[in-house]
């Protein structure tokens, strides 16, 4: 998964931030892998984590064998994933209605999950809080949203406000966005991010006159 040490990696991530993060794979890969700032029960939560992903697609009856559970695909999802999986939704084409809510989650929890990113809108954002796991998404829903939505496959790519995702990458969230880091480069991209911040206090010495 990229670190021999996932609780190393994890408090470099936390100490360096958003922004240096971003820079650092602008500096190692040319695509989007950037994230915008989202919406959070929680914003203080820093969402930090091996990936696996959960595609939703539009809803549509007669698939042979019915409509997935969400609960039985999050499961698949996260059954032989890493230590501290972080659980991402892709929107299906919809990313604002509903693509969970408490009850949802409670079961992607008890099914492993560590945080959660979803490219849509969550509802229960109380029940969210009383989980106390770090979710991000695009902000909080009233209306279910199953007719438009439904969860359809495990550990597939997914898109995700703009950056594709794959089960292995990393992602990092916190309240000033985020960003997905491919899970073979995830010391590099500390390393050169550490640079970045190194670099920037050099300048800010140099034009203060030190």
């Amino acid at each position: 998964m990229g670190t021999d040490d996932p609780g190393a990696a994890r408090q470099r991530a936390l100490t360096l931030g958003c922004a240096p993060l971003v820079d650092a794979m602008a500096r190692r890969h040319g695509h989007r892998a950037h994230l915008p700032a989202l919406t959070s029960p929680r914003p203080p939560r820093v969402l930090f984590g091996p990936v696996v992903t959960l595609a939703f697609l539009p809803t549509r009856a007669g698939l042979a064998g019915g409509e997935p559970a969400f609960g039985a695909v999050a499961a698949d999802a996260l059954r032989d994933g890493p230590s501290g999986a972080v659980l991402v939704l892709g929107s299906g084409g919809y990313p604002f209605v509903s693509h969970a809510g408490g009850t949802k989650l409670a079961q992607a929890a008890a099914a492993g999950a560590a945080g959660l990113l979803c490219d849509g809108l969550l509802r229960d954002f109380g029940e969210l809080v009383a989980l106390d796991l770090p979710v991000w998404c695009r902000g909080e829903a009233v209306r279910w949203g199953g007719d438009s939505v439904m969860p359809f496959a495990a550990n597939a790519p997914v898109e995700a406000f703009g950056v594709t995702v794959v089960p292995g990458d990393w992602v990092y969230v916190d309240s000033a966005g985020g960003v997905v880091v491919p899970g073979t480069d995830l010391d590099a991209v500390l390393d050169e991010a550490e640079r970045v911040v190194a670099e920037d206090v050099a300048e800010l010495e140099r034009l203060r006159g030190r």
